[in-house]
């Protein structure tokens, strides 16, 4: 099949992309490779995929998602069978210094990719959603049949949107749309703006790492290796309509239009400073720490309820955080040659 991967020089992106190909599926791969952080990072996940650039299965795009002239030809000149959109502005707190950088990239680059996909018959979209739609829930685990209508930062509800706009265009045109909700992927070439990253690097720097909440939060940290696992399965679980589903009754993860809404994570939360402990072990460091209040924008406790998503793929986490913790602290010391 031809695929567009969307944030292909990202985090998840790359691997995903990577996963594709290696199939045989013939990719394209879309980034804007902006400036949020390091660009020689996206430039050093993009060089992965270059003995699939030369066999011809992988090919790169610069381009931004708010390019609707852009999207639109690309769309009509490549003709793909799915897309995986993961490009995004990401960050909950930058979410709070730049919110129009939101609105560009999450609100009108998501309505570029589905507008798309409406007029050029796209067998299946598959976006990324976040964890972080479930903002004041308190009930644990969060459930796709929990309310998401209190986002407590513009990133989760730039979010919350995006799943709106894909039901809009799954009812309106019958597109099979099918939005992921990510619970805090770490691992390998992940984003230096993320825990994992800037706590290793100031541990190993001897710098001091602010906790936040006093240490008391709880995360369901959930290695890149298992979540590439479950987008790679559930772009084959392609939503079917549903006549017989009504709003009174049904689950909002679900719906009467081809649309499909799911948690992807590991299912078991872990307190933020066993995840450093994990760190610190691995490093052999103890980090000197600042502890803090809960910053703007922040969450008490992420909790996936996955059973959904293993229902419909067989998915099931396996990457323990000693493991995952252990793979990405091996992979930033060789990266940065230290």
């Amino acid at each position: 099949m031809k695929y567009l991967v969307t944030g292909a020089a990202g985090f998840i992106g790359h691997f995903v992309a990577q996963r594709l190909c290696e199939q045989g599926h013939s990719v394209v791969g879309l980034d804007n490779l902006n400036d949020y952080y390091e660009v020689s990072l996206k430039h050093a996940r993009l060089a992965n995929l270059d003995k699939f650039v030369e066999s011809g299965l992988f090919t790169f795009v610069k381009m931004d998602l708010a390019d609707r002239a852009g999207i639109a030809t690309l769309f009509s000149d490549e003709k793909f069978d799915r897309v995986i959109h993961l490009a995004a502005q990401a960050g909950v707190r930058y979410s709070i210094e730049n919110p129009m950088a939101y609105a560009d990239s999450n609100l009108i680059g998501h309505l570029t990719i589905l507008e798309g996909c409406r007029h050029n018959n796209v067998q299946h979209l598959i976006y990324a959603s976040s964890s972080s739609v479930y903002g004041l829930n308190s009930k644990v685990p969060f459930a796709t049949s929990d309310t998401v209508d209190h986002p407590v930062s513009l990133y989760a509800a730039t979010k919350k949107s995006n799943e709106l706009m894909a039901h809009s265009y799954s009812h309106l045109y019958n597109i099979p749309t099918t939005g992921l909700r990510f619970f805090t992927v770490y691992g390998s070439w992940g984003r230096p703006d993320m825990a994992p990253y800037i706590f290793t690097k100031k541990i190993l720097n001897g710098d001091t790492i602010d906790i936040n909440n006093n240490g008391d939060m709880w995360r369901d940290f959930t290695h890149v290796n298992d979540i590439v696992e479950g987008v790679i399965r559930i772009a084959d679980v392609i939503p079917q309509r549903n006549d017989k589903w009504k709003v009174e009754s049904g689950s909002p993860a679900t719906s009467s239009a081809p649309y499909s809404i799911y948690n992807i994570g590991h299912g078991s939360p872990i307190r933020l400073m066993d995840f450093v402990k994990a760190i610190e072990d691995e490093l052999g460091i103890e980090a000197k720490k600042n502890f803090r209040e809960m910053q703007a924008g922040d969450v008490y406790q992420t909790y996936a309820d996955t059973q959904d998503l293993f229902k419909v793929t067989n998915y099931t986490p396996k990457i323990t955080v000693k493991e995952g913790v252990a793979e990405f602290v091996t992979w930033f010391k060789d990266f940065y040659k230290i």
